[in-house]
């Protein structure tokens, strides 16, 4: 039996936040925020168990497979590397826990400085690396139809074209509670929750790794999606406040400024994301539909940025006229009725808009992805039944992950791999914004690059563009070390093929920017 607060792709919890307004304790509860009921939940971690938990059977030592793939034309062959790291107390050194890693490295390397090292994560409390591992950037790849659509099950895998092998070493790693990841005693799972409990908990990580493969030589690139990019940008400043400086940090579908979305700004952070869904679905009037995609973006963020953001501001200061033209030219750019902007009071959130733009065909828009439409179980909701894209990708993926664990890795076990929702509890608003811009303080070589989907509503592209402009660097860091990628594609850019090879390539020149020569 699944439960519902099971079904929810982990990674997203922050930007469920603050597109949805989830209230902190219900986050809490790592789902969909029910509390748990009084029935046994046979896939929840409790986290107040006390002494009491099952066993990880921690192998000896990481047990390593030998492989090969072909990438652009290059055969390389590698290593896979399944283990676990042990975290330790700094002060008494006593273990508290164990995160678990898949690690990939190039055979026959002799110059260790020229061969980069990801560190790469999904979500803190909720998201396992399943999704960039399987997705993005790990050398197999669940297979999908090239829109990234899922199959029919039964659910597979295969070589990925978009590994990042080709640019370094790859060591995914799942947070405490997702994954195989435990701690040594339940009781201790809370010393992992919070950011900066997760913050020194990584970096112990990527220390201790460091040490036991003696990597201290090689460059350091560390990459996070969704929630996880809370955690790169953390990173950035822990790591060199700690005297592990690494060369890039890459951020997909970020927020990591909570501020970015706060107070009327709210209201400005879905909007451009909207007026690009529309312009997928072919709502909008002939002379805009007749635009390319970067001009109907740069559209967007205009009306949202100038006369939409002035209406805002000026709130019930504004005259009859100025309400009228704003609904107008909202409805223009949205596909939705002028009425039904009215009836909105010129703020249609997520839910009321990805039910009406296409409630004529009882089809909802989805929240992940809004290239995809599903239907929608009560026509008369303003807010989606479930989120149709979600649901296209949840299941195809573990599926696929513990055949290749158990086939192609030879690891084993009967313990549960946490997928979503059973991470420490976190509480709090976060930005790591600030752990960013002491970074690039501190070390002025470091590289950023920020990848967006233009149908990504999760962590929409508006509010990330936001911090990324207010972002204390200097002049000759916002120009030389900082770029972006803008992709067709929704929160999981790599499920289309198309946006998976454009994104790739933009990887490519983030590396080659970052390494020195």
């Amino acid at each position: 039996m699944k439960t519902n607060h099971l079904r929810l792709s982990g990674q997203h919890f922050l930007c469920s936040l603050l597109i949805a307004a989830v209230s902190v304790p219900a986050l809490a509860q790592g789902g969909r925020g029910g509390q748990a009921t009084a029935t046994n939940d046979f896939y929840r971690f409790n986290y107040t168990a006390g002494e009491e938990m099952q066993p990880i059977k921690y192998p000896e030592h990481p047990i390593e497979t030998k492989h090969e793939i072909t990438l652009h034309g290059e055969t390389i062959k590698y290593t896979a590397h399944v283990g676990f790291t042990e975290i330790k107390q700094a002060t008494s050194g006593s273990s508290r826990g164990h995160l678990f890693y898949i690690y990939y490295s190039k055979d026959g390397v002799t110059d260790r400085s020229k061969r980069p090292v990801w560190f790469l994560f999904n979500g803190g409390p909720g998201a396992a690396s399943i999704w960039l591992h399987m997705g993005a950037f790990g050398p197999k790849m669940v297979k999908m139809q090239p829109n990234g659509m899922a199959l029919p099950p039964p659910y597979t895998y295969v070589d990925n074209p978009n590994s990042l092998l080709d640019t370094g070493d790859m060591v995914f790693i799942d947070a405490m509670g997702t994954g195989f990841s435990r701690p040594d005693k339940a009781a201790y799972g809370t010393e992992f929750g919070g950011v900066d409990n997760d913050l020194a908990a990584f970096g112990e990580f990527i220390r201790s790794f460091l040490n036991e493969y003696n990597l201290w030589g090689s460059p350091l690139l560390v990459g996070g999606e969704s929630y996880g990019t809370t955690r790169a940008a953390g990173l950035a400043g822990y790591l060199t406040d700690h005297d592990m400086p690494i060369n890039g940090v890459m951020l997909l579908s970020a927020v990591i400024d909570a501020d970015a979305s706060a107070g009327e700004q709210r209201q400005l952070q879905t909007l451009p994301t909207e007026i690009m869904t529309a312009y997928y679905h072919k709502k909008l009037p002939p002379d805009l539909q007749k635009l390319s995609i970067d001009q109907i973006a740069k559209l967007a963020r205009e009306f949202s940025s100038g006369e939409y953001l002035e209406y805002l501001f000026d709130g019930a200061r504004a005259t009859d006229a100025q309400r009228n033209k704003v609904a107008a030219d909202f409805a223009r750019f949205t596909g939705l009725s002028k009425g039904f902007v009215l009836s909105q009071d010129l703020r249609v959130g997520l839910g009321p808009f990805s039910t009406e733009l296409m409630r004529d065909r009882h089809m909802m828009t989805s929240r992940l992805d809004s290239r995809f439409a599903g239907y929608q179980l009560d026509a008369g909701a303003n807010n989606t039944s479930f989120d149709f894209s979600n649901a296209n990708i949840e299941d195809c993926f573990l599926t696929a992950f513990e055949a290749y664990l158990r086939n192609d890795l030879n690891y084993r076990n009967d313990n549960i791999y946490y997928v979503a929702g059973n991470a420490p509890p976190w509480s709090g608003v976060y930005n790591t914004v600030t752990n960013l811009e002491d970074g690039f303080a501190k070390n002025p070589n470091m590289h950023l690059f920020v990848g967006m989907g233009y149908y990504d509503f999760a962590c929409p592209f508006y509010p990330v563009e936001w911090t990324l402009s207010h972002l204390k660097v200097s002049d000759e860091i916002r120009k030389n070390n900082i770029s972006t990628g803008y992709y067709e594609a929704g929160h999981m850019v790599y499920i289309d093929q198309s946006a998976a090879a454009k994104y790739h390539a933009d990887l490519e020149k983030f590396v080659q920017a970052s390494v020195p020569e």
